[in-house]
């Protein structure tokens, strides 16, 4: 069941960077506050009601119990919402989730963990197709720049530290969850779930009044694009938690890779091309995807 739970969140969270992109208004400085609101408001709805379907008896201790993993995932969010108004998905998503390989070295390195050869060899493909994927991106939107390119997709020294900055944060995140939930069960899937959710939605009701003692315009009836990309991001969410607690260091990097499938939708919803190069690397990440499957 593990490798059906990391699809449907791998799917899920490509689907949300669609959203996540369409809704990074470049002009607005704002914008990244605004998504983290829906993400968080649509968490905090989630759980309450996971919790009453279920009859959930939630101990508000396991926020503090948590709270190292869920601000490393929230903050490393919030990063990456603010990365998307200067780059495009198919350059941020790539260089971010290179954090799922990173984590799962981590694991190796800390843990008595046993790696078979094909299980090598498929996180190294997929850290190869991912890193490949992200410098080919990084060159065509250079390339792009120096022709003059629409401001909003130039990528300096600034603009690509913040998938950067993601990356590290959230790959601490990762292997920090997978201590909590695989190697040594310091909290139940339920309890994390619920942790993080009410966790995001304490930080999206700081950002709501902060953004209105700014008197920033701001409407929950018009955030449709961040609104879709929260539904996702919580579809996603509740999935990986249940997945990254059977199998840890497969799952990292096998989640890791909804960058690729970013790349794709990205190509077909946003108009984000690619070229036969970078077609190759998404190979070889559906490669290292498919051995980890086995």
């Amino acid at each position: 069941m593990w490798l059906i739970f990391a699809m449907v969140a791998t799917l899920s969270w490509a689907v949300a960077d669609v959203f996540y992109k369409k809704g990074a208004v470049p002009e607005d400085r704002m914008s990244h506050l605004k998504t983290v609101v829906m993400v968080g408001l649509v968490m905090g709805l989630h759980a309450f009601g996971y919790m009453l379907f279920n009859n959930i008896d939630f101990s508000w201790k396991y926020l503090v119990i948590y709270l190292p993993v869920s601000s490393m995932y929230i903050l490393s969010m919030t990063i990456g919402y603010l990365g998307l108004r200067y780059l495009e998905l198919s350059i941020s998503s790539p260089v971010q989730n290179s954090s799922g390989a990173v984590t799962s070295i981590l694991i190796y390195i800390f843990f008595a963990h046993k790696l078979s050869h094909l299980e090598i060899g498929a996180i190294t493909a997929v850290t190869i197709g991912i890193v490949s994927l992200a410098a080919l991106e990084r060159s065509t939107v250079k390339a792009s720049v120096a022709v003059g390119s629409d401001k909003k997709y130039q990528s300096g020294f600034v603009a690509i530290m913040f998938p950067v900055l993601y990356c590290i944060v959230d790959g601490l995140g990762t292997f920090a969850d997978a201590i909590y939930l695989d190697e040594l069960s310091i909290i139940s899937e339920d309890m994390a779930l619920l942790a993080y959710e009410y966790s995001f939605f304490i930080c999206a009701v700081a950002a709501f009044i902060y953004l209105k003692r700014k008197k920033e315009p701001f409407s929950f009836w018009t955030e449709q694009d961040r609104g879709a990309a929260a539904v996702f991001e919580t579809i996603g969410q509740f999935f990986y938690v249940f997945a990254m607690s059977q199998n840890a260091i497969i799952v990292a990097p096998l989640v890791a890779s909804y960058s690729v499938f970013s790349v794709i939708l990205s190509s077909i919803f946003l108009k984000e091309k690619l070229n036969s190069k970078q077609y190759l690397a998404v190979s070889l990440i559906f490669i290292g995807i498919a051995l980890l499957a086995n």
